[in-house]
């Protein structure tokens, strides 16, 4: 791997394993705050958490933001039973069919409790309650706990946050393609890709930028935002206080290459690149800065695929109608199975995504940033 050095890895790793579902974000913020001190000229922070970290370049105008949300989806318990389940509310969306049987970690104030995702078992169920989907509202958490006094004893409570319990690992592969060997590339596995490898890439963007002394005619300015999940909250107050004059927000991108999905859903694949989101549900981007990170990726040869995503969307939706407005566009790492206990995505793409992001960088100066709003 050329950009992902071990430094780099080790960060992954600690983001994506942290705990920090929406509204709970202060382990991964404090990760990358420790992380990006060493190297950014300011870092700071808004008062919804989110974190804010900087690099000036040859000029302090325009300001490039390079927001990545580091809140993952999660469940809030909302009751304590007299058997001693905890009922759950979601943080950010779920598929229900991806949660029975998951193990879960809840925070408490006696510290991290384990537990499991159950139901109702199938086999106490009617036939035609068996052919059906159970619903979060039928599900509970079980910590082992036999009534409600000893489930108070482990610290449960409601509002207590709650993630999956999920590790961070990686494995090697050979790349075929044509049924020709064409190198090889490391697969990572694991929770909080959606958005922990948005923030990692606006870390190492900005880390190559000083460690490389990488000449660039702007102010950049990474940042960690919350509460991207239920409803873009941080990216509303990093907006607010950074005013920046363009945007390029870094995701995750739903990765179609499974069985079911059609091209027009889905477009992008694992390990063919970057993707350019032309289109979502909250934002079109600015088509004069999307033909530019087109052109960028052309000629500096960085494989790149072009998206869109006709539900759903990500921190631009807010940042871009910010202010006066800002010519956003947004640039991500295509991963499979998102909003689970576990993605996968390649590292090649996301080693793509820093390249791709730090050449659009060197070209953002006050002309050509004006030049997105010209009439």
């Amino acid at each position: 791997m050329i950009l992902a050095d071990q430094q780099a890895m080790r960060l992954l790793e600690e983001l994506t394993n942290c705990f920090g579902p929406s509204g709970f974000e202060k382990e991964p913020a404090r990760i990358m705050k420790n992380y990006v001190s060493k190297f950014a000229d300011e870092v700071y922070t808004d008062k919804l958490g989110s974190l804010m970290f900087t690099k000036k370049g040859t000029s302090s105008s325009p300001v490039v933001l390079l927001p990545g949300h580091i809140d993952e989806v999660g469940f809030i318990i909302s009751s304590v039973n007299k058997l001693g389940f905890l009922t759950f509310n979601p943080l950010g969306g779920w598929f229900d069919q991806v949660l029975l049987g998951q193990r879960v970690i809840i925070k408490t104030e006696n510290g991290m409790v384990p537990g499991v995702i159950a139901a109702k078992p199938p086999h106490l169920l009617p036939a035609s309650e068996r052919e059906k989907v159970v619903s979060k509202e039928k599900m509970f958490i079980d910590i082992g706990a036999s009534n409600e006094d000893e489930a108070k004893a482990m610290g449960a409570r409601i509002g207590n946050p709650v993630i999956p319990d999920s590790h961070f690992s990686t494995m090697q592969k050979r790349i075929f393609k044509d049924g020709k060997r064409k190198g090889r590339d490391t697969i990572a596995i694991g929770k909080a890709f959606d958005d922990r490898i948005g923030a990692w890439t606006a870390a190492e963007v900005v880390r190559a930028l000083v460690e490389k002394k990488i000449s660039h005619p702007n102010m950049v300015i990474g940042a960690a935002t919350t509460q991207e999940e239920v409803g873009l909250r941080g990216a509303r107050t990093t907006a607010f206080v950074t005013k920046p004059d363009v945007c390029l927000t870094l995701e995750v991108d739903i990765a179609g290459d499974v069985p079911g999905i059609e091209p027009n859903e889905a477009p992008t694949k694992m390990g063919h690149g970057p993707s350019l989101t032309t289109y979502d549900s909250s934002m079109i981007p600015n088509q004069a800065l999307v033909d530019l990170v087109i052109k960028t990726a052309d000629r500096a040869k960085i494989p790149y695929q072009l998206s869109q995503i006709a539900r759903g969307g990500t921190d631009a939706g807010v940042i871009h109608i910010a202010n006066a407005g800002c010519p956003s566009v947004v640039i991500g790492v295509p991963t499979r199975h998102i909003h689970s206990h576990v993605g996968l995505f390649s590292m090649t793409d996301a080693e793509n995504c820093v390249k791709l992001i730090i050449e659009v960088v060197k070209k953002l100066d006050k002309k050509t940033v004006a030049g997105f709003t010209e009439i």
